[in-house]
Parts: C-alpha cells; structure tokens; sequence
C-alpha cells in the first residue's frame, strides 16, 4: 500500500489523466452502444415456470408477455358508445400492427362480456405477445404504451398495465442530488474546508461515473434489472464518500502531526486506505454471495453493485492520493492550519479531548451499563421484523402519473383489484376423460370465495393431437395482497388436485401473480444458506486482518442486530403503514421478495465497514500499547467523530433516495438510511467497544498453529512501533480508569 500510495503521489497527473480517460471513454462507449436493462428471471422447477414453458413448446404466440389495455369513461359516457367504441377498435387495431402482437382480445369481441364493468365505465382488452416482456425492448415498450394511449379523447382515457408497460415509466436518479449535496454539507461542517469536502465527492463522483457507464455496457452480456444504475449509485455514493473521508481524515491528523504532506498520504492509505481495501473486499464478498441463491435475477444485481463498490475504493486508493498531492496543506482548514503554526504538531486521537474522548472515558469505566441500553434499543427497533411478509409491491403502488398507476386504479374501480394480476390454469389435454376432469378444475376453482371470475377456456391446438387449455382466474384481492398468495397455495395444495381426483391431467397455477409468489418462496428457501456463505467469508477475511477469532465472532453477531434493526424500519413502514405518509407510501403490502437478500449484502458489508475502521485503529493501538483497556480506549476516542460523520453522510446519501425513485428503492433507501443508524452509532458506538472491554486480551487470541498457517494482511502500525506486551503508554490525564482491570 505504501508503494502504490507513494506512486500515485509522485505520478499525479498520470493518475488523474488515466481516471479522466477511463470515465470519458466508458462514457463515450455506453452512449455508443447503449444499454439493455431486463427485469428477467427464471425459476426452474416453479409451476409457474412450467406453466411458461408448456405454452411454450405448443405455441409461441400465446407464451408470451400478457398486457392489459384498460379504457375509462367519463360525464355521462359508456365504453359501449358508437363514437368511443370506434375510437377504441381503431386503437387496438394500431396496436395488433406492432410486432410481437400475437393476439388481442377486445371487449367488444364475442367473449367480451366480462371485459366491461356493471357500470359500464370501465373496460379492458387483453394483449398477448410472442415473447416475454424481458426479451422486449425499453424503446418498443414506450411505442407499444404510446399507440394504446392513442385512443384517449374527449371523455375516454386509455392506460396500460403489465411488465412490458411497466418499462416505458419514466425512471429517474432518484436521490442523486440531494444525496450529494447533503453529504457536501456534512463534510463541509466536519472538515471546515472546501478542498477536505470536495475531494471526496469528487472522488466518489468519478468513480461511479465509470461505474454506471461500464455497467450500462455489461448490461448486454448480463441480465440486469432496471433499477441497477439506481441501486449502485444509491450503495456507491454512500461508501465511496465514506472510503475517502476516512483516508482524508488520516491525512489531515498526519499533517498535524507534523509530517510533510507526502509522507502524511502515504501514512494515511498504508492505515485508512487500507482498512477500506479490505472494507470494500468485505462488501464485494457479501454482494456476489447472492450467486449463492442460483437466482439469475440477483446475478447482475450482485455483479453491477460489486463492481460500483469496487471502482469507488479503487478511487478512493489511487486518485484520492493524487488528488490530495495536488491540494498540499490546504486540505487543513484555517482554524487548524493557525494551531500547527502556533502551538506546533501534536498527535490527534489518544489524548485529544471532546464528546469522543469523554465518551471512551465513560465506556471504559462501566462497560455493562451502554451495551445493555444500546442492546435494548436495538431490540425494540428489530421487533417488527418477526412480522416479516414477503411478496412483490402491485402497480398499485406505482407513481399517480404512471400509465400502469392509471390502469390499476381503473381496473380496481371498475371490476375489483384481483383484475390487476389474474391467474392462469394451464393443461394439456389428451382425451375426453382428462377434458371432463378440467371442467371440473374450472367449475372447483370459480366456485371458490377468493375467486372473482373465470374466463371461458382458450383451446391451442397442439401438433401431437391434444390440446393445450388456458384458463384465466382473476381473484378478489389485489396482487400483493396476503389472500392472493394464500388463494395461490390453495389452488396449487387443495382445490385442482381435489377436482382432478385420480385423473392423470396435470394443471399449473400460473402467470405473472404466480410468478412472484415463487419467487418469495425459492428466495426464502434458499435464504439461510446465503447468509451462512457471507458471513463465514466475513468472519474468516476479518480473522486474517486481525489474527483475532474472538472479534470476529463479535462482529458477525452485531452485524446480524444491524440488519434486524434495518428489517424492523422497513416492516413498521412499509409493511405497517407507520410513518409511510411522510415518505410517499400511499398503501402497505409486502416487503419485496428479494429486498432482504439484497438488504442483506449490502448492510452487512457496510456494517463491516465501520467495524473494520474501528477495530483496525484499535488494533493498532493495540500493538503499540499492549494494553487492551487502553487500546479500545483510545481507538474509540479516535476514530468516534470520524464514524458517526461517515454513518449521517450515508444516512443523509440513502434516506434522500426514499423521496425518488421506484417504490424499491425507497425501501432499499429506508433500510439502509436505519440499519446505518442503529450500526454506526449505537452498535459500533457502544456496544462493540464495551464487549471488547469485557472479554479483554482475549479479543487478541488466535491458536498458535492457526496464526501460523494463516496469511498475513493485517495492518502495521509503522516501523518502530513497540507491540503487544510492551509497556503501555501513559494516558492523559483525567482519563478515567476502568472499574476493574483487563
């Protein structure tokens, strides 16, 4: 770390230059070639999926993607009007031109009946692709919503719902903006100076820049979902500004120091620099543990959001230091560059006074007393989590302006909000026997309470003789409520299989509803084994840095309160209803399904973090003390103000993404703004510190032969350093000593 950080310092405009090039042509490239975004995935072994597949192998043209065009009246008029109904049938006739249209069923067909409300006031026409919406461009999206809104006029409104509609609403940065700007703020207020607080959005900026160009080209080899440059940016502004606050800060106490402004960056990226090398592995390693799931939705996620991570702490060790040689001591602000002039240079942490310093003083001398209060905090917060529901968020909770907004509220007016995700009953039928056992699915199934309507069965002839039957059910509940997921499981354990009897036909509970409650289900089922694989991973990288197995242990249990903590936010709000009128949460339902792997990942990276920033200066102090009361003393002291500034700038960065954005990532937003709360301040703040005061030297225990036969990437605390065992040094005075020695 020392060489490349010396390099970079001696070769600085080398290095700025090659990082200006990498942004511009990464840049340049995803404009050239764009992107191609798909929210994709396939659930093999699923009845949904083999519901997707029988279509399929039979025909094509009915196996794709399903829209629905839904038409609302207004003053007086009725969807059965000449005038409207002509304005309709010349829209839909426009719309069956476009390719990929395989079929259209119009409510002024002869089984149109059910398409128009009591009312009269409302009606739908069903839209059936070649292909899936996943395999259809954003651009044909946007020209498929735009020739079915053609038909709107005076007194008629015409909207779109289903996944392919669902990709021409507008998608923006979220809280890109505000994020910067807020944590421009908290910078400017902790550092004091305009070059301490720009460098690390710059730095952050560059980085994610390169990040989302490139991922916008890796977009064609993988599948990403549309949110992908939404979420990087959300994780890599938040720890790419951290990344460089905390190599800055080292920087600055060097400086102050004493040292010449060279050896104060090399000092701070051989320390700081290099807990966020291994910071960002952490978070890298916890991100592409979802590949772990064998999801492939997750896969690109997990790459795309890997990858953002990884350029802002390459950022963070190669341009940062080139940055900071450019600015020299102006990096201090004027207060501090006034005491080095006057009072000469001093060493800031161990002895330093302030909140931090009294607040070490405290923790040292009753170490119980705050483990036990901040444990109680956690625990209340974390208390909703064991209401947990996983599904996936309707269109009922889209944008008001959005077209698929507009057609669930209609289609919920006119007919009931079960109309906004119907289910499909798939079979293949071979013989008069096995037909007689599908009416009585059909008639079984319509006869249930939760059930709204059965549609009359479409036949598609198959080319080996039989037939394929498909059967649409549209429930009474909306989409992503707890009944439809519990009529699903009903269909697929009780009422087909009673109906069927000892039949031999086979039929699948599919279509998109279906769809995602597999999804919840494969995810759940696969969940444990997720977050055995990263925090093994975790535990063993920290284990290596620290040659500690005790800390390690440590770290995983309260990156587990953390993200209880996080789940527990989301759940009160989202799921509750609490507080979710301040945020834009219009109506609750379920966390999505696959929120808590990705909540997961994310948080428990982030949370090693700031246990890596404080336990590494610990150690530090560690080595040069020998003294473990004084070590977490003095680490804590040193390092506090630094953390809590990083955690609001990450709080500040991610809540600014709750009021932008898709309905996702304003819950990734919440969790991550409140598992980094809890975290950083009354996690790392008090209750690590105060075990490690309680468990004492043995924090610094690792079997003779296993320290031995691991290898060694910790952190040095510099030529000359004394280490453990030898004498510690003294402690300021007023320093308060702890109840009982360790």
């Amino acid at each position: 770390m020392r060489a490349l950080a010396a390099w970079c310092v001696a070769r600085r405009r080398l290095v700025v230059l090659l990082w200006i090039a990498l942004l511009l042509g990464a840049t340049a490239a995803s404009r050239a070639v764009g992107s191609d975004y798909t929210n994709s995935f396939t659930l093999p072994k699923t009845p949904s999926t083999e519901a997707i597949n029988l279509l399929k192998a039979v025909s094509p043209k009915v196996s794709g993607d399903t829209e629905q065009i839904v038409v609302g009246t207004s003053g007086g008029a009725r969807v059965t009007d000449g005038d409207v109904r002509a304005r309709v049938e010349a829209m839909l006739g426009r719309v069956g031109r476009l390719r990929h249209v395989s079929e259209i069923a119009s409510p002024y067909g002869a089984q149109g009946a059910g398409r128009i409300s009591s009312s009269g006031t409302v009606a739908f026409a069903t839209v059936t692709f070649d292909v899936l919406a996943q395999n259809l461009s954003d651009s044909f999206a946007t020209t498929f919503v735009r020739t079915a809104r053609s038909g709107d006029g005076p007194g008629v409104r015409v909207a779109v719902s289903g996944q392919l509609a669902e990709q021409s609403n507008p998608r923006t940065l979220g809280g890109t903006g505000p994020g910067i700007l807020l944590a421009g703020v908290v910078l400017l207020l902790v550092f004091g100076s305009v070059f301490a607080m720009a460098l690390p959005l710059v730095s952050a900026l560059v980085s994610l820049g390169t990040a989302v160009a490139l991922i916008g080209l890796l977009s064609h080899l993988l599948k990403m979902p549309q949110f992908s440059s939404q979420l990087v940016l959300l994780v890599g502004l938040g720890v790419g500004v951290d990344y460089a606050l905390f190599i800055v800060t080292r920087h600055r106490q060097g400086l102050l120091a004493g040292r010449d402004v060279p050896a104060s960056i090399v000092e701070a990226v051989d320390t700081s620099g290099r807990a966020v090398l291994f910071a960002g592995i952490t978070v890298c390693i916890a991100l592409l543990g979802m590949f772990a799931l064998g999801v492939s939705f997750l896969y690109g996620l997990a790459v795309a959001a890997a990858r953002g991570v990884a350029l802002t702490m390459l950022a963070a060790i190669t341009l940062l230091p080139a940055l900071l040689g450019f600015i020299g001591p102006k990096i201090l602000s004027r207060r501090q560059k006034r005491e080095l002039a006057t009072t000469g240079p001093r060493v800031v942490g161990a002895g330093s006074k302030g909140f931090w310093s009294r607040w070490a003083d405290v923790v040292r001398a009753r170490p119980v007393l705050p483990a036990v209060g901040a444990l109680a905090v956690v625990v209340v917060v974390a208390l909703p989590f064991f209401s947990l529901r996983l599904g996936s968020s309707d269109q009922g909770n889209d944008p008001p302006g959005t077209t698929t907004r507009q057609a669930y509220d209609l289609l919920a007016r006119g007919f009931g909000p079960g109309f906004n995700g119907p289910l499909q009953l798939v079979s293949v039928v071979h013989d008069s026997a096995e037909q007689a056992a599908l009416r009585r699915v059909v008639e079984a199934v319509g006869a249930q309470p939760d059930v709204a309507r059965v549609s009359p069965p479409v036949v598609v002839p198959d080319n080996r003789g039989s037939e394929v039957v498909l059967v649409e059910a549209y429930p009474r509940s909306a989409p992503q409520d707890a009944a439809t997921t519990d009529l699903v499981e009903h269909l697929r354990a009780r009422t087909v299989p009673a109906a069927l009897g000892g039949s031999s036909l086979t039929v699948y509970v599919g279509g998109t509803t279906a769809v995602f409650v597999d999804f919840a289900k494969v995810l759940s089922a696969k969940l444990a084994l997720f977050i055995g694989v990263v925090v093994l991973l975790s535990f063993l990288l920290l284990a290596f840095v620290l040659r500690s197995l005790v800390i390690p242990l440590i770290s995983a249990a309260m990156n587990m309160l953390s993200i209880g903590a996080a789940f527990g936010v989301v759940v009160a709000v989202f799921q509750w209803g609490w507080a979710g009128g301040l945020i834009g949460v219009s109506r609750t339902g379920p966390v999505e399904a696959f929120l808590p792997v990705m909540l997961f990942a994310i948080l428990f990276g982030l949370s090693m973090d700031y246990q890596v920033f404080l336990v590494t200066r610990i150690h530090e102090e560690w080595l040069k003390s020998g003294d473990n009361a004084t070590a977490v003393r003095r680490g804590l002291a040193a390092t506090g103000k630094t953390i809590t500034a990083a955690a609001l700038i990450m709080i500040f960065v991610f809540g600014s993404f709750v009021f932008g954005g898709e309905p996702v990532i304003k819950e990734f937003g919440l969790g991550l703004a409140g598992g980094i709360l809890i975290d950083a301040v009354v996690i790392r703040m008090a209750i690590v510190p105060a075990l490690m005061l309680l468990t004492g030297s043995s924090n610094w225990w690792l079997p003779g032969r296993l320290d031995r036969l691991l290898p060694r990437i910790g952190f040095d605390p510099g030529p000359g350093a004394p280490g453990p065992g030898a004498a510690p040094e003294a402690e300021p005075a007023g320093a308060v000593q702890p109840a009982s020695p360790r």
